[in-house]
């Protein structure tokens, strides 16, 4: 059988102009290791919720290894995550995530987020891969929400989320480095969303049955 069949994720593809949106397979893991090694922000500053890149270098290629692995082990209708490799004319560039962490079969509600290599950086990538995604999660997967955050001093972040559309959505305290920080929540509907380029989806049927979504 084709690993497509055995896992229906893997045969998911996106495509908005030169951007294609794969998700993740553990042969992607080498390629993007060496985009995170290469780094993905200023050291100085933390922009993740949760400080994966403060690992120590040499444990960075185990942990995701073993990240990648947990969010197909925990893939579920109700609790599901997307990673998706985001390639521009075939080079590796980032993730953009897409997750659920309730029943969306009930809530409708999805979660975006994302990384970018830093040497990519300032190209307007962050803004098509989140346009493509969302639009993705609206079209075909039937979202009626999708949230996301981002530190109030996250200025790069905060740009791009309110270029795709999404509004304010309260602001969080949270802990970031041993000392205080401020998330800014954010959510986005069908509506408000500023689409980008006309997005092109591949395998989406196999992953609606695996999620008990309808197909029509």
């Amino acid at each position: 059988m084709d690993i497509e069949k055995i896992w229906p994720p893997y045969g998911v593809t996106i495509t908005a102009g030169d951007l294609v949106l794969a998700v993740t397979r553990e042969g992607d893991s080498c390629e993007l290791v060496d985009l995170v090694l290469d780094g993905v922000h200023d050291p100085d500053f933390m922009p993740f919720l949760f400080p994966w890149t403060d690992a120590p270098r040499e444990e960075v290629p185990g942990n995701y290894l073993q990240y990648l692995a947990r969010t197909v082990a925990g893939f579920s209708p109700s609790s599901f995550s997307l990673q998706f490799v985001v390639r521009r004319n075939g080079e590796a560039v980032g993730i953009q995530g897409l997750e659920a962490n309730s029943n969306f079969r009930i809530t409708r509600t999805l979660e975006t987020g994302s990384w970018l290599a830093r040497r990519f950086h300032g190209q307007g990538i962050g803004t098509r891969m989140r346009q493509a995604v969302c639009a993705f999660a609206f079209d075909v997967l039937g979202a009626t929400e999708i949230t996301s955050g981002a530190f109030l001093d996250n200025g790069p972040s905060q740009a791009v989320s309110r270029k795709v559309g999404y509004r304010p959505n309260g602001i969080q305290r949270m802990e970031r480095r041993e000392q205080l920080a401020q998330q800014q929540l954010l959510v986005l509907t069908e509506a408000d969303l500023v689409r980008g380029e006309p997005i092109t989806v591949t395998g989406a049927d196999p992953l609606l049955a695996q999620l008990g979504l309808s197909t029509t």
